[in-house]
Parts: structure tokens; C-alpha cells; sequence
């Protein structure tokens, strides 16, 4: 990656303002990518902080942040600013477990790798949620944990503190979004579990999905007041096991209450999802009934057909899977974006190219300069 960080960011400015305008100029890129990327790189964690120290000591989740936030805008080429930033963003982060969390899963961690958490509805005891009643926005004890890394980050920047001569800057508690109603379902029960519930006891997996969906937005609508921020604006959300539904189960059992979430959230503007896996069977679904405008999409997509399906004004995500990028040379990674962005996709201007979803740990960055100069020599 070139030290001249100025010319680059300034292309950067130009890539998006374009895209934005509905002109663009070529297609942009930027990567999915989280603290878990270097966690296990010494020269990017000199202190060694792994996930459960991250989840236990606000300090260490604030350098371990910071570090990250350094190594990637100085190593990973892509279409957003680079070099050191004005201030330096950080936030409250427990990755995809905070929702399980919030419910009462006990959390699992195993070294290097991003935590999880077990289903803590079996069989024996499988009302206990409901039976207990939404959590406490504010006094579970995770979602407290939160408050108080959120306040101790607050105080942190009050008190002048800097990391490579930069103020730091406290935005998001991760505990305002949500993975969605079907996939934390799926977390307290079990993903078999689950989806067994949905054919074998009708009643009890609605009954869950219609808890889980007003539990979110009353968390949402707690977390969003006391951040300040718009209860109601553009409205971006995930769901990822929703793959595992065909279309008419989907739209049965699980579009009413996307539906709910969107109507609580939005103010009229198009909403975007997050579906990693084969999802995009839903789509269209989505597209006519929910108005999703904006897709978030993993592995494996057939881009140009789903292009042809959406249409030319819907925002498509998504680009070489994930091992690929892992695991390929940087002539496959380049032939492989080349085949992407020729398929048709960017048709319309609404395609950002992306890794396809979040880069696993260990992704050379040769490889992910060979995904830039692609997208940087193509041409709409």
C-alpha cells in the first residue's frame, strides 16, 4: 500500500460522491472486517488481548480497538480514508453474541476465535424466556457491562486521551442493532432445534418470534434515546438464518415480524439488510413486500442473476467469498473479481464491491490489493 495516504483519500472522496450522486465513476470498494482480523497478529496486538479480555476489561477493548483501526487503515487498501484519522472511532463491541447474551446464553471462548454462545433453551425449558419476560434494557447484567464500557470510553476521551497523537471519539453501543428475530431464535434454541420447532410445534416458534421481535424494539428504542440518536430514519438490520427457510416459510412465519421492525424504525426511507449464506432465494421477497433496497450479501451469490432479478435501483454488497480470499493466489482473487464485476451486477451503478462476508483472520493482503486493482481497473 503507498504511504501517499492524501491522493488515495481524496480518490476515495471522489469514488463515493460519484457513487452517491447515482454517477458513478467506477465501482467502490471496502471490506467487512473486525478486531477479530489482527487479533492473532503480534505486530498488530502487542498486548495480546484475546476476546475474553476484550469482553471483561473496557481498557482492553479500547486498545485492542485501536490497534486493529491502525494496522487495517495502514495495510488494506480499499475505498475509505487511510493513514491516521482526525479521531479515531471506537464503540462498544461484543461481536454476535450481545443479543444471546442479553437473554441469558452463557458465552464460550476459545482463544483467537470470536466467542459464542450456548442455547440456553432446551427442551425441558424451552418457555423459560418467555416465562421470564423481556430483559432489562439498562440492568441485565451484559447490557450493563455496556453502559459501563460506553461511560468509561466517554470519560477516557473527556480526559484528553490519545492514541498516535489522535483524540479518540465514543459513537455505537452494539446492543442498538439486532442479527434478527429468526437467528436469535435460533441461538437460544438451537438452530435444528428451531427450525424443527417451526414444523413440529407451530404455536410455541411464533409465539418466540413475535417475544424476540418486541423485545428488540424495546432494547432498540431504550438504547437509541439514550444515545440521542433518531428513533426513526434509515433502518438497517441482519437475519442470517433466515437462509435456511425456503420462501413460503419465510414469508409465513418470519416477513411479518421484519415487517415490525422496519415499521418501528423507519421513517419512510429504504431499509437495508445483512443475509450472509445462500439467502438470496428471499430477495425478491424482500424487495416487493419489505422494500429492501440495500442487500449485505456472503457466499455463495450468483451476482449478474441477481442483479437481473432486482432490478437496476437496488444496492447490491458482495464480492469473492471468503476462502477464496483466504486461502487463493492473488491471480485468482483478481480473475474471480473480474468475473464478478462482468457478470452484470453492476448494471444500474448500485453494486459495492466486498468481500463476501468479513474477512477471515489470516487473508493475505496481497490478496485483498489484488481485489482493489481489479475493481480499480474496471470500467462501468
Amino acid at each position: 500500500m503507498t504511504d501517499d495516504f492524501a491522493a488515495h483519500n481524496e480518490e476515495v472522496r471522489r469514488v463515493w460522491d460519484a457513487y452517491f450522486a447515482r454517477k458513478p465513476v467506477r465501482v467502490p470498494m471496502r471490506l467487512s472486517i473486525s478486531s477479530k482480523f489482527t487479533m492473532g497478529m503480534p505486530e498488530a496486538n502487542p498486548e495480546g488481548i484475546f476476546f475474553e479480555q476484550y469482553f471483561k476489561d473496557p481498557r482492553a477493548m479500547l486498545v485492542r480497538q485501536l490497534r486493529h483501526e491502525h494496522w487495517v487503515r495502514t495495510h488494506l487498501p480499499r475505498d475509505v480514508e487511510m493513514g491516521l484519522p482526525d479521531v479515531w472511532p471506537v464503540y462498544v463491541d461484543f461481536q454476535n453474541c450481545y443479543e444471546a447474551m442479553w437473554f441469558g446464553c452463557e458465552v464460550e471462548y476459545v482463544g483467537t476465535q470470536v466467542p459464542d454462545t450456548k442455547p440456553n433453551l432446551s427442551d425441558d425449558r424451552k418457555t423459560a424466556a418467555l416465562d421470564a419476560g423481556i430483559p432489562s434494557p439498562e440492568t441485565q447484567p451484559w447490557i450493563a457491562r455496556s453502559w459501563e464500557y460506553f461511560e468509561f470510553f466517554r470519560e477516557t476521551a473527556r480526559d484528553g486521551y490519545e492514541y498516535e497523537g489522535r483524540p479518540i471519539e465514543v459513537g455505537w453501543n452494539c446492543f442498538g442493532g439486532t442479527d434478527g428475530p429468526m437467528t436469535v431464535c435460533c441461538n437460544l434454541r438451537g438452530a435444528t432445534e428451531f427450525c424443527l420447532d417451526l414444523l413440529d410445534d407451530p404455536a410455541y416458534a411464533d409465539e418466540m418470534l413475535a417475544f424476540v421481535t418486541e423485545a428488540t424494539i424495546v432494547r432498540l428504542r431504550y438504547v437509541r434515546e439514550r444515545l440521542g440518536i433518531p428513533l426513526r430514519g434509515h433502518f438497517g438490520f441482519a437475519d442470517d438464518s433466515c437462509a435456511l427457510l425456503s420462501d413460503a416459510m419465510y414469508r409465513e412465519r418470519v416477513m411479518p415480524h421484519h415487517r415490525r421492525l422496519i415499521e418501528a424504525f423507519t421513517d419512510g426511507s429504504p431499509s437495508g439488510i445483512h443475509l450472509c449464506g445462500n439467502a438470496t432465494h428471499l430477495f425478491k421477497t424482500l424487495v416487493d413486500e419489505l422494500g429492501i433496497r440495500s442487500f449485505d450479501t456472503g457466499f455463495p451469490v450468483d451476482h449478474g442473476a441477481l442483479r437481473r432479478s432486482l432490478g437496476p435501483d437496488v444496492e447490491i454488497v458482495g464480492g469473492p467469498a471468503v476462502p477464496l480470499l483466504l486461502k487463493g493466489t492473488p491471480d485468482e482473487v483478481c480473475a474471480e473479481t473480474r468475473r464478478i464485476l462482468e457478470s452484470g451486477v453492476t448494471e444500474g451503478g448500485r453494486f459495492i464491491l466486498q468481500d463476501g462476508n468479513n474477512l477471515a483472520p489470516g487473508t493475505p493482503a496481497e490478496n485483498i490489493a489484488a481485489m482493489y486493482a481489479a475493481c480499480k481497473a474496471y470500467r462501468l
